[in-house]
């Protein structure tokens, strides 16, 4: 695919704006660019929290191999028939413990309806698509600001549950912020939430932890039938145009979602796609090269940051929370302009941008051009 120069980008993006009742910056932020480093007038995606290093090798041998099989649906090619097994193997589980879906987002959204009868406790700010499918199913919401470190409140979480509560949604590390709860302070809070209500735990972001911050609520599921996580392909395995994520919990759980809006999901998941999850799950050389370029290309990130006397939060993921506090513009508009998308939103507490880690050369341009085009 070319690169989409800038100037044709912003015209089009103008007028899909116009048309959808959405404004130009809402639209910088949302939307996945095309990148191509060999051209002045590309732009650089740090709004979407990719992987910028790809797919692993395994998994797009795994795509090419699949290929003759891609007129079969999937309960008719024995090596991928199977998925929830392998797939639960590779995180301790049995197969009636996992549900596939078409990424994280699919998931958020049907268990937003599956939990749709009484109030939902979520952290604000937070992942959006489980408390916007919510909200257009007039499910009340209960929202908990962040802690003035920006980690979830839990203790004001566990005090807002009450007897109409079907669900407490924590994203774990979390997003926008890309802090982390304490493994065994989040794992108290799951047992005792769990006495009064089901709880939610999106770790989509968790393996950019290192193993010894491994916050994963796995080991919880056997156990603790009010407990389910969601985990996507989409971040350490670079999947996100793939579209593969899981539901897990405990069996009984499991069944009663299965029995609702979760029958079929898993024929929403291509053959291809579910090769490569197969083969990605297996190549621990990929996820810990990308966990170590993500965490350098970070660190210099908040160096960089810190130089300028930048308020940021310092991060656990692929991506940075951090302050605008000088800057009196649209900070998304006046980065696009500069050929790098990213978020900035406004809180209660002041202007922020999420900047998603590219590689090092992205984040050295990023770099470049707050400092001397920007001048944050």
């Amino acid at each position: 695919m070319a690169a989409l120069n800038r100037r044709e980008w912003l015209r089009t993006s103008s007028l899909a704006a116009f048309g959808l009742g959405l404004t130009l910056p809402s639209m910088a932020n949302e939307e996945g660019i095309t990148r191509n480093f060999g051209s002045d007038t590309s732009l650089i995606n740090l709004g979407s929290n990719e992987n910028p290093y790809g797919i692993s090798p395994l998994a797009r041998k795994a795509i090419v191999d699949m290929f003759p099989d891609a007129n079969r649906y999937q309960f008719n090619v024995p090596s991928i028939r199977s998925f929830r097994e392998p797939l639960a193997n590779h995180f301790g589980l049995s197969a009636n413990q996992i549900l596939i879906t078409a990424g994280s987002g699919e998931a958020l959204s049907l268990l937003a309806r599956h939990f749709s009868k009484g109030n939902i406790v979520l952290a604000t700010p937070t992942f959006g698509i489980l408390g916007n499918s919510a909200k257009k199913l007039d499910t009340k919401l209960i929202e908990v600001p962040l802690t003035e470190e920006k980690v979830h409140d839990l203790p004001a979480m566990m005090r807002a549950i009450n007897d109409q509560t079907q669900l407490v949604y924590i994203v774990n590390p979390a997003n926008p912020t890309g802090t982390i709860v304490p493994t065994e302070t989040l794992r108290n809070f799951c047992i005792e939430a769990a006495k009064k209500t089901v709880v939610l735990i999106d770790e989509a972001y968790v393996d950019f932890l290192d193993d010894s911050r491994n916050a994963s609520m796995m080991g919880l599921l056997r156990d603790q039938p009010n407990i389910v996580i969601v985990r996507t392909f989409s971040k350490i395995h670079g999947m996100a145009g793939l579209r593969v994520g899981f539901v897990a919990g405990h069996p009984s759980l499991i069944q009663k979602l299965e029995e609702n809006y979760f029958s079929s999901t898993q024929y929403t998941v291509s053959n291809l796609t579910i090769a490569a999850a197969l083969a990605s799950l297996g190549d621990k050389e990929h996820a810990r090269s990308s966990r170590e370029k993500n965490a350098a290309a970070r660190e210099f990130t908040q160096n960089t940051l810190r130089e300028l006397g930048q308020l940021y939060i310092p991060s656990s993921t692929n991506f940075i929370f951090f302050k605008l506090k000088n800057y009196s513009g649209d900070f998304a508009r006046a980065m696009l302009a500069k050929n790098i998308v990213l978020r900035s939103s406004s809180y209660p507490d002041g202007k922020w941008c999420r900047v998603s880690i590219g590689t090092m050369q992205e984040m050295q341009q990023f770099a470049k051009v707050i400092k001397t085009d920007i001048r944050l």
